[in-house]
């Protein structure tokens, strides 16, 4: 008897051990499913495009150079409704989370030699005013980073302006002041020619060795009032005598990097951009294709040389039916080579790279560069599209709230504060 009740109360107790080992490895997977389950959750995709999203409306989208004014000069659309050409207007803005572009007054680069810069840059004015007065729940004119951050409470998209091309200035420095009064709140000194501001990228010819002595008094009178100097389109030697001069910071608003396109004069070297953010100045990236990449311009170039030489043996102008014709044949032979989404972030990344990200915008020259524009910026709507490219290379929400608007409103902010103590 006595060895049947030990050898029952061995086997209770086998069960009782057996039992408690099975509940603590239950324990121990449900634990352990608990951290898969943790660890599952973490490793989640992040949905790129979705936050990408939510940035565009978040903060705001500032673009320093659309050239919607000259588009409209040549062909007149009513922008605050969808238009089927060009790359701006409201309903696109409104999906791409476009907040504050900057309204280019374009006067060409000839103007200076015949007449009428400045009554074509009134002209300009007066349809930008336009917009405004027109779609008043759509638009608002923005003379100051006040004023964007206004609109955007209200919802309404800014329309500050830029003058590209000092030339409506014609030599009379009071000009300045006028202009400002009129709403322009930066002035690219020069386009594709020289002016008698400054010596020009585009042009062979420099005759001012840079900035010439009005230009230099330009600068000055700018710095005063409170209207941000633009070195795009300038010389090399211009550039430089630009930083000496203003007692600001200045910006480039659409230039790429030149290290992507070496000979490139119209962009910005790395030593270039390096005296730029020394300053505390931000150069504003350019999109279009044969800016950012280098197989473009080549494409491109090699194009412009066979038309050159088609109309030189057939003694006819550009204008000509024949070259329109020749035109599209090339191009079906040998299309034009467009630049990506990633090219344009490329030159984002070098900028950063060589002197931070306090130091570079957007620029993006829409409505300025034709049927150029990149894969993917093709136009307005597509904002989100450069924040998601930003967002997978690993760059924060912060960061790339200062490149969409941030270091334009610190750069804006420090010229206006400068002209108010003086």
């Amino acid at each position: 008897m006595k060895n049947k009740f030990l050898n029952t109360l061995v086997l209770a107790l086998s069960f009782i051990a057996l039992a408690a080992c099975q509940q603590e490895e239950s324990a121990q997977e449900s634990v352990n499913t608990e951290v898969v389950a943790e660890v599952e959750v973490s490793e989640k995709p992040v949905d790129f495009s979705a936050k990408a999203e939510e940035i565009s409306k978040k903060y705001i989208i500032a673009d320093t150079h659309i050239d919607v004014p000259h588009r409209l000069l040549e062909k007149y659309d009513d922008v605050s409704e969808s238009t089927e050409g060009g790359d701006f207007d409201y309903p696109r803005a409104v999906k791409g989370g476009l907040d504050a572009p900057f309204m280019s007054i374009y006067t060409p680069a000839d103007l200076e030699e015949m007449g009428g810069s400045k009554a074509q840059a009134e002209q300009l004015i007066d349809m930008v005013e336009k917009m405004a007065a027109d779609a008043p729940d759509k638009f608002a004119l923005a003379m100051s980073p006040g004023d964007l951050l206004r609109n955007f409470r209200q919802g309404l998209i800014s329309l500050p302006m830029g003058m590209e091309n000092g030339s409506p200035l014609e030599g009379d420095l009071a000009n300045v002041e006028y202009f400002f009064e009129r709403g322009i709140r930066y002035i690219t000194l020069a386009h594709s020619l020289s002016n008698h501001l400054s010596d020009s990228s585009y042009d062979e010819a420099r005759p001012n060795d840079g900035l010439s002595d009005f230009g230099g008094e330009v600068v000055k009178e700018m710095n005063r009032l409170g209207m941000m100097v633009d070195v795009s389109h300038l010389s090399d030697k211009a550039f430089y005598d630009v930083l000496e001069v203003s007692d600001v910071p200045v910006i480039a608003s659409h230039s790429s990097a030149r290290h992507f396109t070496p000979g490139f004069e119209r962009n910005m070297s790395d030593e270039m951009i390096k005296a730029l953010a020394d300053k505390g100045g931000v150069i504003f990236i350019n999109f279009g294709s044969t800016f950012v990449s280098q197989a473009s311009r080549d494409n491109y170039d090699a194009f412009k040389e066979a038309r050159q030489t088609f109309m030189d043996e057939n003694g006819v102008s550009v204008e000509h039916e024949s070259v329109m014709n020749f035109t599209k044949q090339y191009r079906e032979e040998k299309p034009f080579e467009f630049a990506d989404l990633d090219i344009v972030l490329d030159h984002f990344d070098h900028v950063i790279k060589l002197v931070g990200v306090e130091y570079v915008g957007i620029g993006s020259d829409y409505d300025g560069v034709g049927d150029s524009l990149p894969t993917g910026l093709k136009d307005v709507a597509t904002y989100p599209n450069l924040i998601e490219g930003l967002l997978v290379r690993g760059y924060s929400e912060e960061e790339i709230a200062k490149i969409l608007s941030g270091n334009l409103i610190r750069v804006w902010t420090q010229v206006e504060n400068y002209a108010q103590q003086q």
